[in-house]
């Protein structure tokens, strides 16, 4: 069994990509969701996640093999790099939250010059800039385009509470990401939450999933250990605790039943 991550930058523990992401896979699989859109990118693929986005990531082993590149691309970095490179940038019209990047024939080589660099994972601090700088230009040199989308440097706009928390409620991430998402003060966004749903934004959300788990459970006849981290719960005894505190009954007895 193979298992190696590389990374330039830190890793969020939330499904939330705060910065631009940059990911290439060595071995194995990567899947991906953001609500509303399955990826898949495979050994020899890359693509790039948008900054300020909600993504499920689930990685798979291929032949008991997994090796991925992560290489995040921050908004100090890029303004540094925009400032030396002066690349031409206009406003990218594509709104996806993946994209995958087409075959480059300098990619391979580039991921297999930058592995050296590792130790134990993370690359050494003084070439972590210069790895990203070439990165950079490659991804540019191939698709200009995507300049618009590296150096928009604007925050969430304001948009429909209601319309993106039905569509989003199943993420495990804080109300702050939620309320900066919804281009919304926390005290701004508790305020209309509450006036939309009549309910807090804490417990709304674990209602929300508990009767979507229910539904899965009950109708689609999914396994509760399957199903509670896509639906936004930490552990498994928290959400069968809640769920039984909620329905009367545990998940895994209300499977059982789907049984008989």
């Amino acid at each position: 069994m193979s298992k190696a991550n590389y990374h330039i930058g830190v890793i969020s523990p939330e499904q939330f990509v705060a910065e631009h992401t940059f990911t290439y896979i060595i071995k194995g699989e990567m899947h991906l969701y953001d609500g509303s859109h399955s990826y898949v990118l495979r050994a020899g693929e890359n693509g790039l996640a948008r900054k300020d986005s909600l993504i499920r990531f689930k990685k798979e082993m291929v032949n008991d093999e997994l090796e991925k590149v992560f290489v995040f691309f921050d908004e100090q970095f890029l303004k540094a790099f925009q400032a030396k490179h002066h690349p031409e940038s206009a406003r990218s019209g594509s709104r996806e939250t993946v994209m995958i990047l087409p075959e480059n024939k300098l990619l391979p080589v580039f991921i297999k010059s930058l592995l050296p660099y590792y130790d134990h994972g993370k690359i050494t601090e003084a070439f972590a800039d210069v790895k990203r700088e070439e990165l950079l230009l490659i991804l540019l040199q191939a698709q200009p385009q995507l300049a618009g989308l590296f150096f928009d440097y604007r925050s969430p706009e304001k948009i429909n509470l209601e319309e993106f928390m039905n569509r989003n409620y199943q993420f495990n991430v804080s109300l702050e990401r939620f309320a900066y998402l919804t281009g919304r003060s926390l005290s701004a966004f508790k305020r209309d939450f509450k006036q939309i749903f009549n309910d807090t934004p804490s417990h709304w959300l674990v209602q929300r999933r508990l009767q979507e788990a229910y539904f899965l459970i009950d109708k689609k006849n999914q396994k509760p250990a399957k199903i509670y981290l896509d639906l936004g719960f930490e552990t498994l005894p928290h959400f069968s605790f809640a769920f039984k505190k909620r329905f009367g009954i545990a998940p895994k007895v209300l499977a059982g039943q789907q049984k008989v």
